[in-house]
């Protein structure tokens, strides 16, 4: 029975397997939430609501999970009068970054966390890279509201509201859904179908001239719905008339479809790198 909690056991059921895999999930999380919205400080900057439960149950926080670590190596060196010697250098594995007082939590810390809650409680999704910059506007525009009250209760609101709208787009962050009608591939194709309807001169030099593929670029645009091509105010704003509509969706396809319109001529005057480049950073 002692076996179970050993750290060395590797049995599916055992505790510590159980952590080891956690703390993978939280290492994956913890990078990409470090990486959220770099344009802006809001994420780095404390919470004025950090949560007290962790404080007082001396609980750590996700972060403190992942610790950076020291990687030694010998180099052999070679001085000025021809003697050669092994010396030791040390390197961070990890980038640095400057930790909060105790007591404090950056915004990001709190991202980590609502992410972490969500991978454990749908373990048929858990977490995928890119699910950071959909939780992202979602928690910012709860935390920075101008009532106090609304700030208070940020992080839960938040994490209720992504969990409704991961409801209906997981299939985006499920690669065995990729081919279903649900899937970010089917939303691929749609895209490209309905350009073919609205604008079929546009379709053909993209599809047959140039077999530049949806997927180079419109994956990008779907599975994080544009967060990545926009600034934040921008995201709100687009995301404001996405989701007043009854098919959310379908509303993001005719966006996208929008955005290749705006830039046709552009796009029928370029070669195939030109439009990969305008494409991608639209």
């Amino acid at each position: 029975m002692l076996f179970c909690f050993q750290p060395l056991n590797s049995c599916p059921t055992s505790t510590w397997t159980q952590y080891f895999q956690d703390n993978e999930v939280v290492a994956q999380i913890n990078r990409d939430v470090r990486r959220l919205c770099p344009e802006i400080s809001f994420f780095q900057m404390a919470t004025d609501y950090p949560c007290k439960l962790l404080q007082e149950h001396n609980v750590e926080p996700l972060s403190r999970r992942v610790n950076n670590v020291l990687l030694e190596s010998e180099v052999l060196v070679k001085n000025r009068s021809g003697t050669t010697n092994l010396v030791n250098s040390r390197k961070l594995a990890v980038e640095e970054y400057a930790c909060l007082s105790n007591g404090q939590e950056a915004h990001w810390q709190v991202v980590e966390r609502i992410l972490f809650v969500y991978a454990k409680l749908n373990p048929g999704v858990k977490y995928v890279q890119g699910m950071n910059e959909i939780l992202g506007p979602i928690y910012y525009v709860f935390a920075s509201d101008a009532d106090n009250e609304w700030r208070k209760f940020a992080e839960a609101d938040t994490f209720f509201c992504f969990q409704n709208l991961m409801s209906e787009i997981r299939d985006n962050f499920i690669r065995t859904m990729d081919d279903s009608s649900l899937g970010i591939e089917f939303r691929m194709k749609t895209l490209f179908e309905k350009l073919r309807l609205k604008d079929e001169k546009v379709y053909n030099h993209l599809t047959i001239s140039q077999q530049l593929l949806p997927q180079y670029f419109a994956f990008r645009w779907i599975s994080l719905m544009l967060s990545q091509e926009f600034l934040l105010p921008d995201v709100i704003r687009i995301w404001d008339s996405i989701f007043c509509s009854d098919r959310k969706l379908d509303f993001l396809i005719d966006v996208c479809l929008q955005m290749i319109l705006n830039i046709r001529d552009k796009l029928l005057l370029n070669d195939f790198s030109g439009n990969m480049r305008l494409l991608q950073v639209i």
